[in-house]
């Protein structure tokens, strides 16, 4: 794996070029009627593209993959597969956009998305039914971070002709890829790990099926929510240091997970043992807002997965258009961090938070 990032992207370029050329052309010649390159028209086919899908789907073990425009839209992808009257579970504990994207599908074109802890075997066989078309599973939840345990899910999945559909942000084919586990599709918000630098919106799906992906291809063009060519290219550059940024974040989150297992400060680590996701809740004593103000090496902002270390407030941040009941049921509340642990010297990171925790204690 990690020679394969190191070296993707790199084709075989008449010029001799080590990395992949960037074509922003939206239309290409053809030589006469019935003569194509195989490129048409950018929407539906891009050089760039091409080369960052080919590479990410080899890196899956997938047959094909499809870069959109955003994480997001990668999600809304998977969700043209379902038809008014299907049924959906999805991990209760997930991120908020694409609750609220799940919620528009239901309100709008009747397709039921119901909630469900995966890690309770029981509770899922007993929501399953004839409209259960598929899981929506986050191997790691966003925020709580609790791990899933899948391989009970995918016999569960196989048994009743119910396709699962990971969201892998977190994991990245680094840490896991779900195809080679009988996954039927994949989903990464590539703004995070996979660009890993703050500098590129962008999503994919992956998949094995011919069927299915022959569907994905045919949505994905009629939509036209496809990745440009230069964030192509930004992807590509990213894969490139994916292992080494992966090791370095989850050496720093263990640091930090076991720094504050005993902080006074701090009632909850959540942390699954892998990346560099994790969330802290804070004790009543100690004032989030200030915290946040106090900061210096990390940063208050709303993502995750570059290289530096993020702190966001998921309560009214990345899940800000759930429901407060909702927030509340998922452990969601004002006392929540949820941390984005970068490639910072850890002790930096640990003296920045001591230091703003010194701050944030009421008096």
């Amino acid at each position: 794996m990690q020679t394969k990032l190191a070296q993707i992207g790199i084709t075989e370029d008449s010029t001799g070029a080590t990395t992949s050329p960037i074509y922003t052309a939206t239309a290409y010649e053809h030589k006469g009627l019935g003569k194509s390159t195989g490129y048409d028209y950018t929407r539906t086919k891009n050089p760039t593209r091409s080369n960052f899908e080919e590479a990410f789907a080899a890196l899956e073990n997938g047959t094909a993959t499809f870069a959109a425009s955003s994480g997001m839209a990668a999600i809304q992808l998977v969700c043209t597969l379902f038809k008014p009257g299907d049924e959906v579970l999805v991990s209760f504990d997930l991120y908020g956009g694409t609750f609220r994207l799940f919620d528009f599908y239901e309100s709008q074109y009747n397709i039921k998305f119901k909630y469900v802890s995966f890690a309770d075997l029981d509770e899922v066989n007993a929501h399953i039914n004839d409209s259960t078309k598929a899981f929506f599973i986050e191997p790691i939840t966003n925020p709580s971070m609790i791990e899933v345990p899948l391989a009970p899910l995918y016999t569960m999945a196989k048994n009743n002709d119910i396709m699962t559909v990971l969201d892998n942000t977190f994991l990245t084919p680094y840490y896991y890829r779900p195809l080679e586990d009988n996954a039927d599709a994949v989903v990464h918000s590539a703004t995070k790990y996979i660009g890993g630098h703050n500098d590129v919106l962008a999503g994919v799906v992956t998949v094995n099926d011919k069927t299915l992906s022959d569907k994905l291809n045919e949505h994905h063009n009629m939509i036209g929510a496809t990745l440009s060519p230069f964030d192509s290219y930004l992807l590509l550059r990213g894969l490139k240091t994916l292992h080494v940024r992966m090791d370095r974040v989850t050496e720093n989150a263990l640091a930090l997970a076991e720094h504050f297992e005993s902080h006074p400060a701090v009632q909850e680590v959540l942390y699954s043992g892998r990346t560099g996701m994790m969330s802290l809740r804070l004790t009543e004593e100690y004032d989030v807002g200030a915290l946040l103000e106090n900061i210096e090496v990390c940063t208050f902002a709303e993502s995750l997965g570059g290289t530096e270390t993020f702190i966001t407030f998921p309560f009214t941040q990345t899940h800000a258009d759930m429901p407060d009941e909702e927030k509340i049921k998922r452990g969601i509340d004002d006392k929540l961090i949820r941390l984005s642990v970068g490639l910072e010297d850890p002790e930096d990171i640990k003296n920045d938070l001591n230091k703003a925790l010194k701050k944030a204690k009421k008096i």
